[in-house]
């Protein structure tokens, strides 16, 4: 594989230092300066006006990007609970395309933008497929940065991971909080797949993504890691089995929840991630698994986390 100059937005970010570390091995990473916007722009229209308004901005993106291979964006705000909507379209939906305009204009050959899975909200089996909606401003936030950046089909890869865990990470210190509890419940029979990911499977994907010589397709979802609901609580426990609940309990209390997630936005991040951690979600086959990528880091990821405990 060549050697690739390789400019990475959000270098310094969760997922972005992760990815400059698996990268800086065989490749140039070139971290890229991007600014901080907020944006009242809520639909694809009006992100493509904001992010066309950017003319000084645009200019300071083209001249860091001339002479880069590829473009990776793992900047954005991450806050999947953040009820601040000009924080989140700004970071999550402006940003991402005045990127992908600089990396046309400075004649970048590939973007990989590090959108979510949360774009597929609660649809039975995660895909690579352009069924979205949102539920959440986060979600909303994500949705609308795909729509703009579909029209860049060939350029850009747009690339969704699942709740992404790593040391320190809150949501990872929060699952691991409730597993080892009297809370620690999952909906029977208890072996539904849940999509979670390490955090150096998903640095390792998005390298991949950007470095491989094979074309990858407009969208790539994240494979399934073979973790189910009872071996995340099991695993991030140090070995405690979690209670099994009546699943129709289980889903009359996520129901509910969702329900009141659509008066209160906040809401209804929280009931997605209880329905994650009780009745799961299946993952299609993936690009990333036929074009021979394969996750790092196995089971004894997880296993290891739990012996950190939370923090």
């Amino acid at each position: 594989m060549p050697r690739r100059r390789v400019a990475l937005a959000g270098a310094s970010g969760f997922v972005g230092s992760a990815v400059a570390a698996v990268l800086s091995d065989g490749h140039d990473v070139v971290p890229v300066s991007v600014p901080r916007l907020r944006s009242g722009a809520r639909t694809a229209d009006d992100v493509r006006r904001a992010a066309g308004a950017e003319a000084d901005a645009r200019a300071d993106l083209v001249r860091q990007l001339v002479g880069v291979d590829v473009l990776v964006n793992a900047a954005g705000d991450p806050d999947a609970s953040s009820a601040d909507e000009g924080a989140l379209f700004g970071a999550n939906a402006v940003l991402p395309a005045l990127l992908v305009a600089a990396a046309t204009e400075a004649g970048v050959a590939r973007v990989v933008h590090v959108s979510s899975a949360v774009v597929q909200n609660d649809r039975p089996t995660l895909d690579s497929s352009e069924e979205m909606v949102g539920f959440s401003p986060y979600s909303a936030s994500k949705v609308v940065a795909e729509e703009v950046l579909r029209s860049a089909a060939g350029v850009v890869v747009r690339y969704r991971p699942p709740s992404v865990h790593a040391s320190g990470r809150r949501v990872t210190s929060m699952i691991s909080r409730i597993a080892g509890s009297p809370a620690a419940t999952v909906a029977r029979p208890g072996d539904q797949p849940t999509p979670q990911a390490l955090l150096p499977n998903v640095a390792s994907a998005i390298a991949f993504l950007a470095t491989t010589d094979a074309r990858p397709p407009a969208v790539v979802h994240h494979p399934s890691e073979g973790v189910t609901v009872t071996s995340l609580m099991s695993d991030l426990s140090g070995g405690r089995r979690p209670v099994r609940l009546p699943r129709a309990v289980a889903r009359a209390v996520v129901r509910a929840a969702k329900l009141v997630g659509r008066f209160h936005r906040p809401t209804a991040a929280n009931a997605r991630r209880v329905e994650l951690l009780w009745l799961g979600q299946a993952q299609a086959p993936s690009w990333l698994t036929e074009a021979g990528w394969r996750p790092p880091v196995g089971r004894e990821g997880w296993r290891a986390l739990g012996q950190e405990g939370p923090r």
